[in-house]
């Protein structure tokens, strides 16, 4: 232990303490490497997406908008498939059905949820919902707008009320009575109804 008092001399401490770290020092290296084996490092690798994996307005488990797809795949484990080629193109995941991601410009822009996925936001609202369960679930934050294509039906779009979520939306497309279909992202990909047609 060392005991330092008002009167001690720092310097002296100093040099002792560096004189202490030398000696440590030497005596590890003739230790020689096999005495400290490697360990490997943990990857930044979250638990692979299911049908269960809820959505955040931002992303999914530890994917998040804006990242590539290659980065997405190095933090899910999970291949991604699609098509590459084009400025807008959407990726899958093979294991995980209804679950498809926009990328524009070689980042994540969007995340889609279709084809009567389970698949649910965390508030819990999924395909099959009613309108008035999603306005139920974000009450007073859901605008209704008239769907393009079916006139019975609606989007109906969640505005984030925080200002570091203004360029964000989640929108849920129904057929004027149940969510047929569902999506989150940033502008303005995710107000896109025709996807990357």
């Amino acid at each position: 232990a060392i005991t330092i008092t008002e009167d001690c001399d720092i310097t002296m401490i100093q040099v002792n303490v560096t004189a202490a770290a030398r000696l440590i020092t030497a005596f590890l290296l003739t230790l020689g490497p096999g005495m400290f084996p490697a360990v490997p490092l943990a990857k930044s690798q979250a638990a692979p997406i299911t049908v269960k994996t809820p959505v955040s307005l931002r992303g999914i488990n530890g994917i998040s908008i804006g990242m590539t797809r290659q980065e997405a795949q190095a933090v899910s484990g999970q291949a991604f498939v699609g098509d590459g080629n084009s400025a807008c193109a959407y990726y899958t995941i093979p294991t995980v059905p209804g679950l498809a991601f926009m990328v524009t410009q070689g980042r994540i822009a969007r995340i889609d949820i279709l084809d009567n996925s389970p698949i649910t936001t965390l508030s819990g609202a999924k395909i099959g919902d009613t309108e008035s369960r999603i306005k139920a679930l974000y009450p007073g934050k859901i605008q209704v707008e008239p769907h393009k294509y079916d006139r019975q039906g609606h989007y109906l779009v969640f505005v984030p009320q925080d200002a570091v979520d203004k360029n964000y939306r989640l929108i849920f497309e129904t057929n004027g009575n149940v969510v047929t279909r569902w999506r989150v992202g940033k502008l303005p990909e995710v107000a896109w109804v025709e996807g990357c047609s």
